[in-house]
């Protein structure tokens, strides 16, 4: 399922120019630096790398969906303020490593078509659970946009009756984009964001949702009704989280001969660069700069913001930025502190054009600078400013801060066109998802 779009309407804004896992094979162990600079810097190398660095990011992605697996857990058999919080706190970690990902995505199928399931935004939360319906705004036309399945033994969307009165993982995949509509999204990170934080009440001002521990308390205790209902469907996304996870691990594995690692590995190298470098523009232009900031930015909404119900957008822009600078670089750092690095986009281009790579490195780092701007502000322990207040209508201060940071991402992707030019790839074309720079 593809990451929800919706219409775009003109800009605004002009644009002015855990635990640790042990790798399984040699490779995959952290390198030094001078164990790296002694590899020889071919396409066949580099490749190589860009697939120990997918499995250890998606390795890690998985370590932090069971550990915020076990926290749900947790708060589902002994309901607390403190349950709940360390639930939230093990969400907000399980989003690093995963967004580090994403650069994946564009240019391998595989993992495109699998991401949705996961990642899939923005969401009518209505469909899931109880909404503010004086504050709720959904995609016009939606017929499951109230459908509230948590309340609801059997659903009608569309015409068509779904029996929910058992909530299973494989029944919440089956909802997703129920009725045609891609603002049904039923599971993955948002969907549990949703069952944690509740719906975001608070506008451009601060505060992200308020959902009280007691909507998953017992007997009379019981907030909004279906607190067992909620806990077996958070129960149940979280599973799925899980082994959705575990699937894509086993398909970067080495110790698999025959899943889509191997396949990269058989392919000629130069085609998996291309997917490399259509990965990292179509996820620096289309993407990030494009779908996450652009539309909420130009339209003032914070409908659109990514990660809406938490106010953790800062930093799923920040690790999506990060993972497209893994990928040039090859490296990765894992969320043990630990690094994976061999061969990389940056020591081929080096050897090509010195000058080239020195451009885009830079540009790359020019980009963390930016997104790290907005990181701070939302992070600040006085009057944090987080994405939905930096978007809010009026405020100037708060559109450079978006609008830098998609000026640096725009200008990288041309860095990165010129880098697979460089590399002999002609028709490489990031993805800009029809937006216009």
């Amino acid at each position: 399922m593809p990451v929800s779009r919706f219409s775009l309407r003109p800009i605004a804004v002009v644009i002015a120019a855990s635990a640790a896992a042990t790798l399984s094979l040699t490779a995959h162990s952290d390198s030094t630096a001078d164990q790296t600079s002694k590899q020889a810097v071919t396409q066949a190398a580099v490749v190589k790398n860009y697939t120990d660095l997918a499995f250890a990011t998606f390795q890690d992605a998985l370590t932090a969906a069971k550990a915020l697996d076990a926290a749900t857990d947790a708060l589902i058999k002994a309901p607390s303020e403190e349950t709940l919080k360390a639930a939230k706190q093990a969400w907000l970690a399980a989003r690093v490593p995963y967004m580090q990902t994403e650069v994946l995505r564009f240019g391998n199928a595989i993992v495109d078509n699998w991401e949705g399931q996961l990642n899939a935004w923005p969401l009518d939360e209505g469909l899931i659970d109880y909404v503010d319906t004086g504050d709720y705004h959904y995609a016009l036309g939606n017929a499951g946009a109230k459908a509230n399945i948590i309340a609801s033994q059997t659903i009608n969307i569309g015409g068509e009756s779904i029996d929910v009165s058992t909530l299973t993982p494989e029944l919440l995949a089956s909802l997703n984009e129920i009725g045609g509509s891609e603002a049904n999204v039923a599971t993955g990170y948002h969907a549990i964001e949703f069952l944690l934080w509740g719906q975001d009440l608070h506008g451009f001002e601060p505060g992200a949702g308020e959902r009280p521990v007691t909507d998953y308390a017992q007997n009379d205790n019981c907030t909004h009704g279906n607190c067992e209902r909620r806990a077996t469907y958070l129960d149940a996304a979280t599973d799925l989280l899980v082994n959705d996870l575990e699937w894509m691990v086993a398909q970067w594995s080495p110790d698999d001969a025959d899943n889509y690692r191997a396949e990269l590995l058989a392919m000629q190298p130069s085609a998996v660069i291309k997917k490399m470098l259509f990965g990292m523009g179509s996820l620096s232009l289309g993407e990030l700069a494009g779908e996450r900031m652009k539309v909420a930015l130009e339209a003032n909404s914070f409908e659109d913001e990514h990660d809406c119900f938490s106010d953790n957008t800062h930093n799923s822009h920040f690790y999506d930025a990060k993972g497209i600078q893994n990928v040039y670089l090859g490296t990765y750092t894992r969320i043990n502190g630990s690094t994976v690095e061999g061969p990389s986009l940056a020591g081929l281009v080096a050897e090509a054009n010195p000058e080239l790579d020195a451009t885009l490195t830079a540009q790359l780092e020019t980009t963390m600078n930016a997104v790290g701007v907005m990181k701070k502000k939302a992070e600040a322990e006085t009057k944090p400013v987080t994405f939905d207040m930096l978007i809010a209508p009026g405020n100037a201060e708060g559109a450079k801060v978006v609008s830098d940071s998609i000026v640096a991402l725009v200008q990288q992707t041309g860095s990165i066109e010129k880098v697979a030019r460089e590399l002999g790839i002609e028709s490489m074309q990031p993805d800009d998802a029809g937006h216009a720079f």
